[in-house]
């Protein structure tokens, strides 16, 4: 509901946080924990990638590509909800407002984009063999990361760009984040054609992505069933935790988008909060548990990593205890 508000205000404010006293300090130190959690998980697969050369090949980079779009799309939520968790007032800036709907919202769109390209990889090396280093050549890497962040950032630059122009009779947002939707709501303007337009390309763009990753596993389950014991376990061991990822995500994103859809006002808080929040936790948390320990190689790069700091730290133990004797 808008409230009698003059128009275009400065701020906004999220009403959906509610009052819970002394325990808004453990809410924080789990959100928190889960933050925490977040980046130290992805920061272990972007430097195994990065350090380990046995791991400079696409699906790896790919898995790391990923593991850098969940800490930029983390980061834009997490310190602003930490915030809000303790604040007695929930006020956003309208400039701020925006930018995290940007950012959270190119976020989205990159973990689609990147998945769908993650399933090409796996169609050409499956099903392709024998043309996969000619085709996934590392310009061609190349290109499809940068389509993958170029492509969501016009797109939603384009959309974050009309809320910057539209007057708005209202700042009160049940929600705990600035969101796109919610946001044309107040608008003193008739946005429904807009709403409208943007959902038909948003559901015609994932219905395509879906139907591309449905092909090509498709493609890839044919292929298996023909092959040897060894190519089945081979191909399901680097297809499922995408798989795992890719449905993962999709869920989320729904939940999201059927919150948006309806009236929040006497749903129970807790479980709305729950649903806002798991397409911004589970894949950040998901991906890097996933493939860090699904996949044989990035685990064993990563427990030899850690093997390697652990008799590092025991040798300089050692050092100081014989210098101080």
């Amino acid at each position: 509901m808008k409230s009698n508000m003059s128009v275009n205000p400065s701020y906004f404010q999220f009403s959906l946080f509610a009052d819970y006293g002394s325990l808004r300090y453990l809410f924080f130190s789990l959100c928190l924990l889960i933050y925490m959690t977040i980046i130290s998980a992805n920061v272990v697969i972007v430097l195994a990638v990065f350090l380990d050369k046995s791991l400079h090949q696409p699906m790896y980079i790919f898995i790391c590509c990923l593991s850098v779009n969940s800490l930029y799309g983390s980061a834009a939520f997490f310190p602003r909800f930490l915030m809000d968790i303790v604040s007695d007032d929930h006020f956003i800036p309208r400039a701020a407002c925006f930018t995290q709907v940007y950012v959270t919202s190119t976020f989205v769109v990159q973990e689609l984009t990147l998945l769908t390209i993650m399933a090409y990889d796996r169609f050409v090396a499956i099903c392709q063999p024998l043309h996969y280093h000619s085709k996934m050549t590392a310009k061609t890497v190349l290109c499809l990361i940068i389509v993958s962040v170029l492509y969501p950032a016009f797109v939603i630059g384009i959309l974050t760009q009309q809320l910057f122009f539209l007057p708005f009779c209202g700042n009160n947002l049940h929600r705990i984040l600035c969101a796109y939707r919610p946001l044309l709501h107040l608008s003193c303007e008739d946005t429904t054609m807009r709403i409208i337009l943007n959902e038909m390309v948003g559901i015609t763009t994932l219905l395509i992505i879906m139907s591309f990753v449905l092909y090509t596993y498709l493609r890839i389950l044919l292929v298996c069933r023909r092959g040897s014991s060894a190519v089945r376990r081979k191909a399901l061991q680097t297809c499922l935790p995408h798989i795992v990822s890719f449905v993962n995500y999709c869920i989320s994103c729904y939940c999201d988008f059927a919150l948006t859809r309806v009236k929040l006002d006497g749903k129970n808080t807790f479980v709305v909060i729950v649903l806002s929040l798991e397409y911004l936790i589970i894949p950040p948390i998901n991906n890097p548990l996933v493939y860090g320990l699904n996949l044989p190689l990035i685990r064993r790069v990563i427990f030899r990593r850690f093997k390697h700091c652990k008799n590092y730290s025991s040798c300089s133990k050692c050092n100081v205890l014989m210098i101080v004797s």
